[in-house]
């Protein structure tokens, strides 16, 4: 939520320097000494992957087999649980007939959240926690472990399956921690790729061509040609529509990887050979992976979206592992029929795509070296400003506003972070035009933008504060039009975006009596709402396939006692289906005509809920009032009336504020009489809106 700077600790406190997102100052915050700890678990996917009873239950199933045919072969069976965690996965082995398990845990909170977790559970005789990390374990008479495992169990995956590392903890366990054969839960991973032209997914990666009458805009060369981003995409690939994607290629097998043999981190390709299945602009690649728990490949847990199923069927919710989005480094037209080799490239932490034409070379070439962007849009730009950029239809919300307020006279600055307004308010006839950026990356980045465009000498980019802009900069003249989105990279919730106002407010001695501010006003909007899923990630663990891991209860809710976990959390709902229980109602407005004031804004009210269901939480998102007549929201763009299902803007993320046992509202299992009330209070010093939301019957 906020971008560390410095810190500097006295006893038992830090003092943290931090850029506020709102207001654009640096606070300087008295945090507790385990601060970073709290956040860490704050943030994490402990709740979520414990209730994951189908990941869970595989992993039982996966262990009870291989204790199982060690046992059979006469041996002990001495499990090595690397990224222990809760210590799940080392009690399941124990609770199988494992002998003794080590379980390895690097992270000193965990590692003693475990510690007492199998204490509690009447395993602490057989199961070790060791607070290291694996490649510094020993192993001997003196040592962190007595002797070799021969069972080795892990979860150390992520959505892109060893973004994590763990193809360096495998290859190292295996040489220093295991004995000569040993078994291997998971026993093996595979990873999937299906290729696809999907215009709605291309737009992450890439900013348009875009007609607007007089003005084209067309990206700098060096933008076009970027590869992109080296991280990956993580998204609910669920909810994208089949309709939104054609299918290139068949689902294909690009790698696997066996752990009960000798696992290798070092770099290489993955040439696969396939017939396109349609003409189309091959672009992204879609990707997930499967583990199989045993050596049959009878236990198996999939990654796979729903619609890669065979029939149609809900997959198992996760949110600790997504599927993967990749961009192929330029696009490419295929032809039906076509024979085409897809080439996974793998290192020891990342994967990425090229296509090419199949050759004796593609089967054998040296992995290409991984992807990074040259261009800088990449690095400034995330994939959801990517996909607002490229909104056409909101573009020109804008420039219908625009229109109404800019004549060629004006003195226009706009205040966002990588905008095209300067754009629309060059194609609606403005001639004195500068924009405000936040670093040097986006100003250079602007800057080639517009001379790409032949605009370089008539929009001026200015990278400095607001209060650093002076008279020489607007060449002594006064701003007749102030312009924004706003956005800015900096903001994670809604309202951070005010910053916008912040910034009309330092300039203000630099406006015209008459400057026209775009948008007039935002406006802060809630609803509540019931989630399909989402409200896994902070429910209750309680116990966990028998087993008692309620400390993580105890310890999720002191995490979320610190300031920045306490409220709203930042979700793209796009991705987490929900039901409004509630209608939108709006609870404040921020006037951006006016200044900044000085005394606290308050507003309280209740919801009424109309809608029978379950009551997670509340979104809360921001409404921009472009003109009169023309707004934008960033939040709820239309509700189902047969059902009340919601639909939201793909391109920002919301403000969610849960309700749980851990935050201690009662869950409202609700009537039409229940309702929510509310309380929130904006603090113009530090940017902030304090809130409650209660659950009433």
């Amino acid at each position: 939520m906020y971008d560390e700077v410095s810190a500097t600790a006295t006893s038992m406190k830090v003092f943290c320097g931090r850029v506020n997102p709102t207001t654009g100052s640096v606070d300087w915050v008295e945090e507790d000494e385990n601060y970073d700890y709290h956040q860490e678990i704050a943030r994490s996917s402990y709740a979520d992957m414990l209730h994951d009873k189908d990941r869970n239950k595989k992993y039982y199933e996966g262990i009870c087999a291989a204790v199982r045919r060690v046992k059979e072969r006469g041996q002990d069976a001495i499990v090595l649980d690397i990224g222990t965690g809760t210590g799940l996965l080392s009690m399941m082995a124990a609770a199988a007939g494992a002998d003794f398990c080590y379980a390895i845990e690097v992270f000193k909170p965990m590692a003693d959240a475990a510690t007492r977790i199998v204490q509690a559970n009447g395993f602490g005789e057989k199961i070790k926690v060791i607070n290291k990390h694996s490649t510094e374990v020993t192993v001997g008479p003196d040592g962190d472990m007595e002797q070799r495992a021969n069972i080795l169990v892990t979860e150390l995956f992520d959505t892109e399956l060893i973004g994590e590392g763990a193809l360096p903890s495998y290859e190292h366990a295996q040489h220093n921690l295991m004995q000569e054969q040993w078994e291997a839960v998971p026993h093996r991973a595979t990873v999937y790729a299906l290729l696809v032209e999907s215009q709605r997914l291309w737009s992450w990666n890439k900013l348009l061509p875009l007609s607007l009458d007089s003005v084209d805009i067309r990206p700098p060369p060096e933008m076009e040609s970027c590869p992109g981003a080296p991280s990956v995409c993580d998204v609910q690939l669920s909810q994208l529509r089949p309709s939104e994607f054609t299918k290139l290629s068949d689902v294909l097998c690009v790698f696997r990887v066996d752990f009960s043999e000798q696992v290798s981190s070092s770099a290489v390709s993955h040439p696969v050979r396939f017939r396109s299945e349609a003409d189309g602009a091959a672009q992204v690649v879609l990707s997930w992976w499967d583990i199989d728990m045993d050596p049959e490949g009878t236990i198996v847990c999939s990654m796979k979206p729903s619609w890669a199923y065979p029939t149609v069927q809900p997959a198992p919710w996760r949110d600790h592992w997504m599927q993967c989005v990749y961009f192929l480094p330029e696009e490419r037209q295929v032809k039906q029929g076509e024979e085409l080799c897809l080439i996974g490239h793998q290192d020891d932490y990342c994967v990425w795509y090229s296509l090419t034409k199949p050759s004796v070379e593609a089967q054998t070439q040296v992995p290409l070296e991984r992807p990074a962007c040259h261009c800088g849009a990449h690095i400034t730009w995330n994939r959801a400003r990517f996909g607002e950029l490229n909104d056409r239809h909101r573009i020109e919300r804008y420039r219908e506003a625009i229109r109404k307020v800019l004549t060629p006279s004006s003195v226009c600055l706009c205040v966002s972070d990588g905008s095209l307004l300067p754009f629309l308010a060059h194609s609606v006839g403005a001639t004195q035009i500068y924009t405000l950026e936040s670093s040097s990356m986006s100003q250079h980045l602007m800057e080639k933008l517009f001379q790409t465009n032949q605009l370089g000498d008539k929009i001026r980019v200015l990278q400095k504060p607001p209060d650093g802009v002076t008279a020489a900069d607007l060449q002594d003249g006064k701003i007749s039009a102030l312009i924004g989105e706003p956005f800015f990279t900096t903001s994670l919730l809604p309202w951070h975006n005010l910053y916008f106002w912040y910034a009309r407010t330092a300039l203000s001695s630099k406006l015209d009596t008459h400057c026209a501010v775009l948008p007039l006003n935002a406006s802060l909007y809630v609803l509540a709402v019931e989630f399909k899923d989402l409200w896994r990630i902070r429910s209750p663990c309680g116990t966990c396939e028998g087993f008692d891991v309620s400390i993580m209860d105890e310890m999720i809710k002191n995490s979320l006692n610190f300031r920045e976990s306490q409220e709203a959390e930042p979700h793209p709902l796009w991705e987490y289906p929900c039901r409004a229980l509630s209608d939108p109602t709006k609870v404040m407005t921020f006037d951006f005509r006016e200044l900044v004031p000085t005394e606290e804004m308050s507003a309280e009210g209740s919801l009424n809920l109309v809608r029978s269901g379950e009551c997670h939480g509340v979104v809360l998102w921001m409404e921009y009032q472009l003109a009169e007549d023309i707004s934008v929201s960033t939040g709820l763009l239309r509700v189902s009336k047969e059902n009340g299902d919601c639909h939201w803007y793909p391109n920002r993320k919301q403000g969610v504020y849960f309700f749980s046992s851990l935050l201690d509202p009662e869950p409202a299992r609700t009537h039409i009489s229940i309702s929510i009330s509310y309380s929130l209070t904006f603090t113009p010093k530090t940017g902030d809106i304090c809130m409650r939301f209660t659950p009433l019957s």
